[in-house]
């Protein structure tokens, strides 16, 4: 038997409808996975689960069926607006995918509704979308299910709702604590009733995971899918018919690596791994530029609206690029995707095992291949030994080409691009020193100059790490940078507009200083002799030997000053009487030394 497989549908300890079996069959899935015949019979015997399988297992189907199967068998059948099951999942695109999926399985079930609750719409479309078609089985990221459960006022009283709930479901559970969405889930689960069966589905079962199970799950069943025909003590989490693969080239190097191979795979379909969203907003444009017929798209974490939609159009490509960060690398189904490129390593290792899961799902073949500098190589045997992840040497890339100067021309072509490229060097350095395996990914090994050049950047910027360092290896473009201009005429017509705006404000700060050399001749002598008496005094400080006479006559000139300064005496009365006392002293002088 296939080493995937686990048996037919109907081998199942229990029965399922047999309308799930026609959808089953048009769907193809003939046999069940491991993980779909340890989870389904527990579940629809009321049990709590708790499994941990390898990415690409059939998770999906594991619970999704048994939503079904419980929901037929309520004694009291549910009304629009009850909810019977909730599936919580930390990405939109798992979630889109999760309610696709659903969707197939309920068609033959119009008794039951579904409802999609996401981020990147209108909160208040989804209340109104609630409020009109209900919503048996609600699939939703944590932050807007949370933001529906206050929505008491606009209509929506969602707590009420969820009192019917039979079943809830945590998919990727690690990752949505991973993600920050701890706290989330813990007012969530305060809405939702004791009385449930409570399903928990991820990667991987992480110690962080056990209080999460423990507030949530009642008695859980533990299950852990091994691929078959592995050892218990070496078992590999990336599917078994997943080739991994990594190459080592220099920072120079590595775009026009990345450039050449997939110029050579132009007719399969790739998911291109970046660690920031900065990297996939400019790799991405110059991907677009350098690798002519191919479709290629770009989705990061902080694309709001976009996100579903080219995550969906994707899907539907027999071929094309998708260049990405980590949000697209946990649970993620993209069907006949033939390599998963990871072009940075990712921030954890677990992760590296999560993005070439997008590969060799569910029986199929894949291919996965990581980029490393020679100074990271000892990464390899890490991931073998921590992710019990074993990698092979890929033999070079041939014909390799310098692409760099074709990325360079278009920065100086569009001040967008070239702002793009100083933000992803930016974010990548950034990224490489919070790397987990800091003892391998080093900051103070990464040589700044080739590494810019490998990013095609016209000029340095200004950051902490290059602070006080000078970068000979590095050729600085001649061109003065802040004369490139924006393709687009309206940003650069506001850009334009700024800088009339910098300048006239310098300008206009200008005759203040101006103004200070060109004082009146009196005010000027005011300063002096402001100046003088504040020398004498610290002078005075300082040396005690100062004659009390000298004292009394810088006194009696602070006052005069004050007198002008005030209007009670004119400038020429002011001048008059500040010459008198010296004249009178200087004249003095010789009478004293001829009675001594």
């Amino acid at each position: 038997m296939d080493n995937t497989t686990d048996g037919t549908w109907d081998s199942l300890s229990v029965q399922l409808n047999q309308k799930i079996l026609q959808t089953l069959e048009e769907m193809k899935f003939t046999y069940m996975t491991p993980v779909q015949s340890a989870c389904i019979p527990l579940f629809m015997s009321n049990k709590d689960v708790a499994a941990e399988a390898v990415t690409g297992s059939g998770k999906t189907l594991a619970f999704v069926i048994p939503i079904i199967e419980l929901l037929l068998r309520r004694e009291e059948k549910l009304k629009k607006r009850q909810v019977g099951a909730l599936v919580i999942t930390p990405t939109r695109e798992l979630a889109l995918q999760i309610s696709e999926v659903t969707e197939k399985f309920i068609q033959k079930f119009p008794q039951f509704t579904q409802i999609l609750l996401i981020g990147g719409s209108n909160p208040i479309e989804d209340v109104e979308k609630f409020k009109d078609q209900g919503g048996n089985i609600v699939i939703a990221t944590p932050g807007r299910l949370e933001d529906m459960f206050r929505r008491k006022s606009d209509g929506l009283d969602l707590a009420s709702a969820v009192r019917s709930l039979d079943v809830l479901v945590l998919d990727e559970a690690d990752r949505l604590l991973d993600m920050g969405f701890e706290a989330s889930l813990n007012t969530i689960l305060g809405y939702l009733p004791k009385q449930r069966r409570t399903g928990l589905f991820s990667a991987t079962q992480t110690q962080e995971l056990e209080n999460l199970v423990r507030a949530g799950l009642r008695n859980p069943v533990r299950i852990t899918v091994k691929e078959k025909g592995q050892a218990a003590a070496a078992t590999q989490k990336t599917p078994s018919r997943l080739s991994n693969y990594y190459t080592i080239c220099r920072s120079e190097d590595k775009f026009n690596t990345l450039v050449a191979f997939l110029r050579q795979h132009k007719h399969e379909k790739h998911l291109v791994f970046f660690s920031t969203c900065a990297c996939v907003e400019y790799f991405g444009r110059a991907l677009e530029v350098l690798v002519k017929k191919v479709s290629i798209r770009c989705i990061h974490g902080k694309m709001k609206n976009k996100r579903n939609s080219i995550f969906a159009d994707f899907r539907t490509l027999k071929s094309g690029i998708l260049v990405c960060t980590d949000v697209m690398a946990r649970g993620v189904d993209i069907p006949d995707v033939n390599w998963v490129l990871q072009y940075d390593p990712p921030s954890s290792a677990s992760a590296f095992v999560h993005r070439c899961g997008r590969t060799a799902r569910i029986g199929n073949y894949g291919n996965a291949l990581v980029f490393l500098l020679p100074m990271e190589e000892s990464y390899v045997n890490f991931l073998s030994i921590n992710q019990k992840c074993p990698l092979q040497k890929m033999s070079p890339v041939k014909d390799v080409v310098d692409v760099l100067p074709k990325v360079k021309a278009m920065a100086l072509s569009d001040r967008a691009m070239f702002e793009k490229g100083i933000r992803a060097f930016v974010s990548c350095v950034q990224a490489y020193r919070k790397h987990e395996c800091s003892l391998i990914f080093r900051v103070k090994d990464l040589d700044f100059a080739f590494l810019a050049s490998g990013f095609a950047l016209l000029r340095l910027p200004k950051m902490p790490e290059l602070r006080g360092k000078s970068f000979p290896e590095f050729e600085e473009t001649s061109v003065n940078t802040d004369s490139i201009r924006y393709k687009d005429k309206n940003r650069e017509k506001q850009r334009q507009k700024t800088l009339a705006e910098r300048k006239d404000k310098v300008q206009a700060e200008l005759p203040k200083k101006n103004f200070l050399k060109n004082k009146a001749w009196s005010k000027q002598k005011m300063k002096k002799e402001r100046r003088k008496k504040r020398v004498a005094k610290r002078k005075h400080d300082e040396d005690p030997d100062v004659d009390d006479e000298e004292m009394k006559e810088l006194l009696d000139d602070t006052r005069l000053l004050k007198k002008l300064k005030k209007g009670q005496i004119s400038e020429e009365d002011f001048e008059e009487q500040i010459s008198r006392p010296k004249l009178k002293h200087k004249a003095e002088e010789p009478e004293q030394e001829h009675h001594s």
